[in-house]
């Protein structure tokens, strides 16, 4: 039998005694209840505090499970995580002269939802994007998507092109993905719309889970070199932008 992780097992410990216990415990409760030492469980406890699943009484200081248990399986409210990447991605616009699009898993898992999109600020004509559903094979955002939230987001069954740059055949996606992981962020030079391309990088919250992908788009000539490499300073001001909004996300639920 492999051995079991034995830090993981203490916190299952620990939310099975404040689940069945009725009523809030303090530390040296708990400590004893599993004969540890309190700084150990000091240590478990604020951690999963920090994550939501751990409740502290304001008045007593005693432990209860958090309303983050509850939340266990839901994703993340689209809302919040629009009002939280608001700014930076306006900033980033501002920035790089890109359109910048923020991407969600779609409900059924086949599509982007992109919950947030900010326009390319030359005043040239654009359409709003927020609220639609995009393809993950053809988007810089959707193909984060499939590389960093795999059990999230499904593959398609049917490739469908949309530019003569589209991924049509499944064993060149398969290795787009595995490049994508290995460089750890997205390239799109001209799969969906055929004279724009797009970057993207996850957005992550606590514990390395992908939430979202973080994007931006604009003529290929401004996001690729010559030999389609990816241009470093549009990329580094995405990466910073993607790192500014998870750490926005940290110790929430």
């Amino acid at each position: 039998m492999a051995r079991q992780i034995q830090s993981v097992e203490r916190a299952a410990a620990l939310l099975r005694l404040l689940g069945g216990a009725g009523r809030p415990l303090a530390l040296a409760e708990l400590a004893s209840a599993l004969d540890l030492a309190r700084p150990t469980v000091h240590g478990i406890l604020r951690t999963l505090r920090d994550e939501g699943l751990v409740a502290q009484d304001p008045g007593s200081g005693r432990y209860l499970l958090g309303d983050g248990l509850d939340r266990l399986g839901m994703p993340w409210d689209r809302h919040d995580l629009r009002a939280r990447a608001m700014n930076w991605a306006d900033a980033l616009a501002a920035g790089t002269g890109c359109a910048v699009y923020l991407g969600v898993p779609a409900a059924d898992g086949r599509g982007v939802d992109v919950v947030h999109h900010v326009f390319r600020p030359d005043g040239s004509p654009q359409t709003l994007r927020t609220n639609t559903v995009q393809p993950l094979h053809a988007t810089a955002w959707g193909l984060c998507l499939l590389a960093f939230a795999p059990a999230s987001v499904r593959v398609p069954e049917r490739l469908e092109p949309y530019t003569r740059r589209t991924l049509t055949d499944p064993a060149a996606l398969t290795r787009e993905l595995t490049a994508t992981r290995r460089r750890g962020w997205a390239a799109d030079p001209g799969g969906w719309e055929p004279d724009d391309g797009g970057l993207a990088v996850p957005v992550r919250s606590g514990g390395g889970l992908t939430v979202a992908a973080l994007g931006m788009g604009g003529p290929i000539e401004q996001l690729f070199t010559g030999d389609g490499r990816a241009r470093p300073d549009p990329m580094m001001q995405l990466a910073s932008a993607a790192a500014e909004i998870a750490a926005g996300l940290e110790g929430l639920p």
